[in-house]
């Protein structure tokens, strides 16, 4: 009896965790089938199309050089040596360190008038050239920008995936008389497909998500368009639409990517499994690996890395120290409690989908991961619309205790820590996830056969063995909350600014010098964690 308590108690308090993380988004489904507008009758009639054809273009450009880039690079360092080999392995995933949004202003200023690029082409070689040549603040230079942050989602997964293939089957490819050209497009590219499109639906995903990029180089898409209804309209109603029809393309993307991996499945067909041989280039061949390898780096983090600091040293001293402590203090600070909190709820909702048995408590969890394919901007949306309502109920306690105004949640910080929750609840909860699929449930067992509690057994057993999980999950979830702009932007309280949404705002404000200070903590910690996570992996064993 007293173990069905518990259990019932877990059961509980995750359907709970679950309800309030899945419960925002039906604001946007509700949205859809309120009456319209004019605002939403205007832009359904003359722009609506044009978001969809921008959006398009930026997802299938990105997707697609994102895919050329990263299946490149994965299939270059799993099975070839050459020199940088081991230090390209995981500094490839770097420019993933770097938010688009910084790399937009970054390169815009390298690329401008006043750039170094042009000063260096004019006073050195005395050549004056057309300062459109160098405009990127275009839709290519969008796509330019996202697909040298993002490839390393391609890549990264590609890699870890073709690493762990048997050898046989590409010696299998050799001796039918196969060259290397042929075992990729033949072998390779077959067998990696779910992982370049797993890779490639996550870049789709971010480019969807963007406001930074899009914003700062004056594109319109999604979510420009519902932070104009939002806040250049005052239209709550017209950005719930967009942000449904957002909702929506989101959705037949998933369905298409879930097409596109097909039903094939490649699975060994012996325990006798092998991973890749190295294969050792010389030459000529070898040092053009290598300069493709630090060129794509060179684009993607080193280049930006270097004009941040240049523009560092330049403005130092500009920013009060005081100011940019409080900046630093909010954004550990929002970062912090978010990523504690989806921990928190991680644990709870994967240990009752351990304890309980069935389709409902497998199928339960995999709701909340929904947030994360849904762009911050239709998230914030949806918040508001829920903590609006929230407050209109809590109205006649609002005046009973003497406060002025029914708006109280709507304009706090919870509101914020909320919609973090929401977007990225799904990383914390894959960390955690995996971590108690590799301690198994021997070690809860034994507790409860020598009469400890469900509870007291999660507490004293499940969550020290869970350590190494909880860190990564906390660290990853810090990260991506230090880099989120449309949610702060949007849901931020009044005077409120974190290192993400000042940097943005000095870059806007065309005080892109300032903006690098900013900037560069952001690309440190995200740098060391990324640095961090790759020793773990390396320790993991396969």
């Amino acid at each position: 009896m007293r173990k069905l308590v518990n259990v019932n108690g877990w059961t509980v308090a995750a359907a709970i965790i679950i309800i309030l993380l899945f419960l925002p988004n039906l604001a946007i489904v509700s949205g859809l089938f309120t009456p319209s507008n004019e605002n939403w009758e205007h832009i359904k009639e003359f722009v609506l199309y044009k978001y969809l054809q921008t959006s398009l273009i930026l997802v299938l450009s990105t997707a697609f050089l994102t895919i050329a880039i990263g299946l490149s690079l994965a299939w270059l360092i799993a099975q070839y040596n050459f020199p940088l080999r081991n230090f390209l392995k995981w500094a490839l995933i770097l420019p993933l360190s770097i938010p688009p949004f910084i790399g937009a202003y970054t390169y815009h200023g390298i690329l401008n008038y006043t750039g170094i690029i042009q000063k260096t082409l004019r006073n050195q070689f005395d050549m004056s050239l057309d300062p459109n040549y160098f405009n990127i603040m275009n839709i290519p230079g969008a796509i330019f920008i996202y697909t040298f942050f993002l490839y390393p989602y391609v890549y990264t997964i590609t890699r870890i995936f073709l690493s762990q293939q048997t050898a046989s089957l590409i010696e299998s490819a050799r001796v039918l008389g196969k060259g290397p050209w042929q075992i990729f497009f033949q072998v390779v590219l077959p067998i990696s497909r779910a992982a370049v499109v797993g890779g490639a639906s996550l870049v789709i995903l971010e480019v969807l998500n963007d406001y930074g990029v899009v914003k700062y180089y004056g594109i319109q898409t999604f979510s420009t368009a519902i932070f104009q209804a939002w806040f250049g309209l005052g239209d709550v109603g017209t950005s719930i639409k967009l942000a449904g029809t957002l909702m929506v393309l989101v959705i037949l993307i998933l369905i298409v990517e879930k097409l596109l991996r097909g039903r094939k499945q490649f699975s060994f067909s012996t325990t006798k499994i092998r991973p890749l041989p190295l294969v050792q280039l010389t030459g000529m061949k070898a040092k053009l690996a290598s300069i493709y390898g630090m060129t794509v780096l060179s684009f993607g983090f080193f280049i930006p890395v270097l004009q941040l600091v240049d523009w560092l040293v330049l403005t130092w001293g500009k920013i009060p120290f005081q100011e940019f402590f409080t900046y630093v203090k909010n954004s550990v600070f929002v970062a912090g409690t978010s990523a504690a909190i989806i921990i928190a709820f991680a644990l709870v909702v994967g240990n009752f989908s351990r304890l309980v048995h069935g389709k409902v408590a497998k199928t339960m969890p995999k709701v909340t991961v929904l947030g994360y394919s849904i762009p911050g901007a239709v998230i914030a949306v949806a918040v508001v619309t829920t903590f609006i309502a929230i407050d209109q109920m809590l109205a006649p306690i609002y005046q009973r205790m003497g406060l002025q105004t029914t708006l109280v949640l709507s304009v706090s910080i919870v509101m914020l820590i909320t919609a973090y929750i929401i977007r990225f609840f799904a990383i914390g909860f894959h960390s955690i996830e995996s971590g108690y699929d590799k301690i198994g449930t021997d070690f809860r067992d034994a507790s409860r056969l020598l009469g400890m509690g469900l509870t007291k057994t999660f507490i004293k057993v499940d969550v020290p063995l869970m350590k190494g999980a909880i860190i990564s999950g906390f660290i990853l979830v810090f990260i991506d909350i230090l880099k989120e702009i449309p949610l702060t932007l949007i849901l931020r309280p009044f005077n409120f600014d974190t290192l993400s949404t000042k940097a943005f705002q000095y870059a806007s404000d065309e005080k892109i010098m300032e903006a690098s200070q900013a900037s560069l903590v952001i690309v440190a910690l995200s740098a060391l964690s990324i640095f961090v996570f790759h020793k773990l992996l390396e320790k993991e064993p396969r």
